[in-house]
């Protein structure tokens, strides 16, 4: 069985790693302040318990700070509290819209089945078209938001044939659990545990979103400390090698302190994308059709370029 209390509390082809090998300090030490989401990469990093001493050489020390979801990170991140932080895909275009000064530093390959539209157990609906009129939730500005968008459109429908609500990750839980709404639109281990507790996959995003994660970096820290980013981003490299070869040992490490249950990451982390590698042109044109999108919908307020937050490093 699954705890709900845990659970909520839960809630939450590239180049080589060689490209990320740690380079020379060109700064004097300080440190890293490294925003977390309580699954994914960066968790999986801190749990390793490695980081601090690969900084060691720079002079550098890291400083944890665990969010809920993307878009409260980036908060952060545009307050000046985080210098480096993982998000989804939709997150860095809602705070480029708003002038959150950030870079994109690097990215995780496409997971497409880590993320999806559940519904509850005895739904008649067998497609995404039978979601015309009906009561649909998801995270506003997080990936899954972009794939519930996307998801409408492939099946001909926009936004307002549907009744849309917008939660955060544990509200949304509760509300799928209750049997308050029609979908739900989330990723994982929300999405593997929605699945385990009843859900019923409507579809992931195969097909429709690529569902990257990106790191993103404050553009002041990045350009000032190079040396730092590139050595995380060797460390997440490891890491996620690491990973890949043995999820359910990884799950084993990481599931009592995140209080995920052990089932759920054995299901979501082998989804995950796994080779994190620099920002591609395929990259930020997939990014700038999440963007267009956006403002097409009226969503952002204008247009972006996503190109304009490539870090040059």
């Amino acid at each position: 069985m699954i705890r709900r209390r845990s659970l909520l509390a839960a809630a939450p082809a590239l180049a080589v790693a060689g490209s990320f090998a740690a380079r020379p300090a060109l700064a004097s030490g300080g440190t890293i302040h490294i925003g977390y989401q309580k699954y994914g990469t960066l968790l999986l990093l801190k749990a390793a318990g490695t980081l601090d001493k690969t900084l060691a050489p720079l002079g550098f020390t890291v400083a944890w700070s665990e969010f809920l979801s993307g878009p409260p990170l980036l908060e952060a991140l545009n307050a000046g509290a985080i210098d480096l932080g993982i998000v989804g895909e939709t997150p860095p275009v809602f705070a480029q819209a708003a002038g959150t000064p950030f870079v994109y530093v690097a990215a995780d390959p496409p997971a497409p089945k880590g993320e999806g539209i559940v519904l509850p157990a005895g739904s008649a609906i067998r497609s995404v078209v039978e979601l015309r009129g009906k009561r649909v939730i998801t995270t506003k500005g997080s990936n899954a938001n972009y794939l519930l968008v996307a998801a409408l459109a492939k099946a001909g429908l926009r936004p307002h044939d549907v009744d849309i609500g917008y939660l955060a990750p544990p509200d949304a839980f509760a509300a799928f659990r209750t049997g308050g709404v029609d979908a739900w639109c989330c990723w994982d281990p929300l999405f593997a545990a929605a699945e385990m507790t009843g859900g019923r996959l409507l579809t992931d995003a195969t097909g429709i979103a690529p569902n990257h994660q990106f790191f993103l970096a404050r553009d002041a820290f990045a350009k000032a400390h190079a040396p730092v980013v590139h050595a995380v981003l060797a460390a997440i490299a490891a890491t996620e090698k690491t990973v890949q070869a043995n999820p359910g040992a990884a799950a084993a490490a990481i599931g009592p302190a995140t209080g995920i249950p052990l089932p759920v990451l054995k299901i979501a982390l082998p989804r995950m994308g796994y080779g994190v590698g620099p920002m591609t042109p395929a990259i930020f044109a997939e990014q700038q059709q999440i963007a267009d999108t956006f403002y097409k919908l009226g969503l952002i307020p204008k247009r972006i370029v996503v190109t304009e937050k490539a870090w040059q490093s």
